[in-house]
């Protein structure tokens, strides 16, 4: 039995980011695609990605120390289950999510997080002097970067919100915010009667044609360009909202809540899919969200005491919170 090494332990989480750069590099470089029909060399995959040789190598060495990738003796490296999630084809896509975060603009906030905590301040905007939006509109290759990252982890989570709530009750889904259409295509995909709105900003949903026609749902969904502080289409009987109220603070949340209250008629629901705060020392995962949204959008994760309150300033009632098997739960809500 091993003994307890605090100091270990914390310098492991200290270096952590070591370890985050080393599969963002991974991740861009493509390598678990390669890696796909068998083991490969360093000398092997450095000549497929245009890398350095020996500099790939002690990356790889490292990830598989790590339990990424496996290394024979040879200087051949493997995939692991690990790994395997880095693959583009995987069930649940982390390459894209790898590729964004590693992202200088994107880490750099991060390195400001004493600014956050002195100051209250979002961290993003010192450092870049403009909003993470406004950021990814005039850098098309950020954003591009983003919406893949957004569209991946779509896809690792939507077999278990799809599973595990009945959006077959509804006639049509409005999916507020919805990037390029991965979780809206997924829900219609399970329920053949369905029909759907697709509503981002117009530079967003520009690119949302090709996922739904592959998805065979193209024909049943609406695109409609605008932005949800302003108001959203009419027409659905289920508004759904999935990890978009906590990249806001409370004034900005309610005002996107108040846009969907006004489109939405007596009777019908509001969905919001989001991390919960749970209780003290438990769940850092939504916690360490909670940080990555004050650095970088501006946001919080909330409990749902605080969804509760969300809601009743606009005007809706929080009928239910039902976990979905991912890391969201379907928080339900009524127009009071």
């Amino acid at each position: 039995m091993n003994e307890p090494n605090p100091a270990g332990d914390l310098m492991r989480l200290a270096n952590g980011y070591q370890v985050s750069q080393a599969i963002h590099v991974a991740a861009t470089l493509g390598i678990a695609d390669l890696l796909k029909d068998g083991s490969r060399s360093a000398d092997d995959l450095a000549a497929a990605t245009g890398s350095h040789a020996g500099s790939l190598y002690r990356v790889l060495r490292a990830l598989a120390a790590v339990g990424v990738f496996r290394e024979d003796d040879k200087r051949r490296f493997a995939l692991t289950p690990m790994g395997d999630c880095l693959r583009s084809d995987a069930g649940t896509p982390l390459g894209p999510w790898a590729a964004f975060i590693g992202r200088p603009y994107f880490w750099q906030a991060w390195g400001h997080l004493l600014h956050s905590v002195r100051t209250g301040e979002n961290a993003f905007r010192q450092v870049h002097g403009t909003d993470v939006w406004a950021y990814r509109s005039e850098h098309a290759e950020e954003g591009a970067i983003f919406d893949r990252a957004m569209t991946a982890i779509s896809r690792g989570v939507i077999e278990g919100i799809v599973g595990s709530y009945n959006f077959g009750l509804f006639s049509r889904v409005v999916d507020v915010g919805g990037g390029q259409g991965a979780l809206l295509a997924g829900i219609l995909g399970a329920h053949a009667t369905t029909r759907g709105i697709l509503f981002d900003q117009p530079h967003v949903v520009a690119g949302a044609d090709e996922l739904l026609r592959k998805a065979g749902v193209a024909d049943r969904c609406e695109v409609v360009g605008g932005s949800f502080f302003e108001r959203v289409p009419e027409g659905g009987d289920a508004y759904l909202l999935k990890a978009i109220l906590h990249d806001w603070e409370d004034d900005a949340a309610i005002t996107i809540l108040q846009a969907c209250r006004r489109a939405i008629g007596s009777g019908r629901r509001l969905l919001v899919l989001e991390r919960l705060i749970a209780p003290p020392n438990e769940a850092p995962d939504a916690k360490f969200s909670d940080l990555n949204m004050m650095v970088s959008p501006g946001g919080r994760e909330r409990t749902r005491e605080e969804f509760a309150a969300l809601f009743a300033a606009a005007q809706f009632r929080l009928v239910s919170v039902a976990p979905t098997g991912t890391r969201l739960s379907v928080i339900e809500g009524l127009p009071a």
